[in-house]
């Protein structure tokens, strides 16, 4: 086992170099999202202080201000909901204006609703928010205009990266994106082969849109590829209804279809509010547990002298490897860095202090840094070791749907360890059971579904299977 893995890795970084480098355009498009929001709170503010200073004659006049301050909330809550902050606003000035001036025409009648429920829009002067409104509007049209001319300027009009892979299908490419052929990448939708899933994790790892175009042999395993990277997938082909199609789209000048078979579990702005939780509950756990993890620190070296952490390789999001931390509670000399064999019930490996760790599931507290690093999250899916087994058969080989668990970062906790199904995977069904908690995590992902779960895990930390 440990020869095939070290060869197939070698052969991994061989073509490593090919791999293009293609940086995220998410992030880009977070900072743009967010420099609209500030912007739009701006131009209010301005356009109700020119309204105040053209009517009143009054610079930073309090009730043009205030008028602006009660409109803003209710404008913000209309506007993420109506596409006024989507992708297509970026390049599409015209079609963000008119987003822009609906959710503030809204949000004007709602504003002005209210006021003459509770009879306090005696204090609005109505010429000056007329004005304001127009003031507004002409600012957020100006505003617009100058956000789209700078995404054409900077990112040459391209929000998104899009990926073309020509796996001996049919002829396909996609004018603005990047066409790559697999032959020459030496790559494959091998689904038993958890190194060469790694390298496709890296190459599809910051795109947003990706085809496939492929012989009908291998469709199925490119759809397991695609669900699992978490991107929007396609791949070229009539309809089959073996991969779980998700929808037909059609490329009227190339007179093809391709069939979408995955989209990936959240969107951005899902995305962004699951990293704030991450981020805060991480950087509080961190500052709460520090005095504990040095006091196990201290217990771990002084009983053995041995390393404090272990750091063990684990697969993530999108099939890519990466290095998790725990507080070592095992032997120096039995330290088992694969996971082939699971820890059981009174384990020989298992250091005295180790089985308290263990215990109370103190050993995954480092794993706060993994969620800091961007590696994990604090609920998603557990990661596995690589050599982790049920019923002597490697994980993948128990289920092809197993490599869907990978589409979002994997969890210091998750809905599979809150229901009880946690410890060694002696039979396939320990297995099963878990997949399918963490599928239906995925499937249904809510903020307040992973605050429920961080609530019951904090009632679940003993438990007679954490050994």
């Amino acid at each position: 086992m440990n020869k095939l893995m070290g060869d197939i890795s070698a052969r991994a970084r061989v073509v490593e170099p090919l791999l293009p480098n293609c940086p995220s355009r998410e992030r880009r498009r977070l900072r743009a999202y967010l420099a609209l929001v500030l912007g739009d709170a701006a131009v209010l503010h301005l356009g109700f202080i020119l309204a105040g200073l053209v009517y009143e004659g009054i610079w930073m006049e309090w009730r043009a201000l205030m008028q602006a301050q009660l409109l803003l909330p209710i404008y913000f809550t209309i506007a993420l909901y109506n596409g006024t902050y989507s992708m297509r606003v970026l390049t599409d000035w015209r079609f963000g204006v008119g987003k822009a001036f609906v959710a503030l025409a809204i949000s004007a009648a709602l504003l002005n609703f209210v006021a003459f429920y509770t009879k306090s829009n005696a204090t609005f002067s109505r010429a000056s928010f007329t004005l304001g409104l127009i003031f507004s509007m002409a600012l957020i049209v100006i505003a617009r205009r100058f956000a789209a001319w700078m995404v054409e300027r900077l990112w040459d009009g391209r929000v998104q990266n899009r990926l073309v892979l020509m796996d001996g299908g049919p002829e396909f490419s996609l004018d603005d994106g990047l066409n790559l052929s697999t032959r020459e990448l030496a790559i494959a939708p091998d689904t038993q082969d958890p190194h060469m899933l790694d390298r496709l994790g890296h190459l599809l790892r910051n795109q947003d849109h990706v085809v496939v175009t492929c012989p009908p042999e291998r469709r199925q395993d490119w759809a397991h590829v695609l669900k699992s990277a978490g991107v929007f997938g396609e791949i070229v082909s009539e309809p089959a209804q073996a991969i779980g199609v998700l929808g037909v789209r059609q490329y009227d000048l190339q007179q093809r279809t391709t069939l979408v078979v995955s989209i990936g579990p959240l969107g951005l702005r899902k995305r962004a509010v699951k990293r704030a939780f991450d981020l805060f509950l991480a950087v509080c756990g961190l500052l709460v547990i520090s005095p504990l993890l040095l006091l196990a620190a201290l217990a771990i070296k002084l009983e053995d002298g041995g390393p404090v952490l272990f750091v063990q390789q684990r697969l993530g999001r999108g099939n890519r490897f990466f290095q998790m931390y725990k507080l070592r509670t095992m032997r120096v000399e039995h330290s088992d860095h694969s996971g082939e064999r699971s820890t059981g019930r009174d384990d020989d490996r298992v250091t005295r202090i180790g089985a308290f760790l263990r215990a109370t599931s103190m050993d995954e507290l480092p794993q706060l840094w993994n969620v800091l690093r961007g590696d994990m999250s604090i609920v998603g899916p557990r990661p596995h070791a690589l050599g982790s087994r049920a019923n002597d058969k490697l994980f993948w080989e128990v289920d092809e749907h197993y490599w869907r668990r990978h589409s979002l970062r994997p969890g210091l906790t998750g809905l599979a360890q809150v229901r009880g199904y946690r410890g060694a995977t002696e039979r396939e069904e320990d297995l099963t059971q878990r997949l399918q908690s963490d599928l239906e995590y995925l499937s249904g992902w809510s903020l307040l579904r992973d605050i429920q779960i961080v609530w019951r895990t904090l009632r679940v930390l003993r438990h007679d299977r954490a050994y």
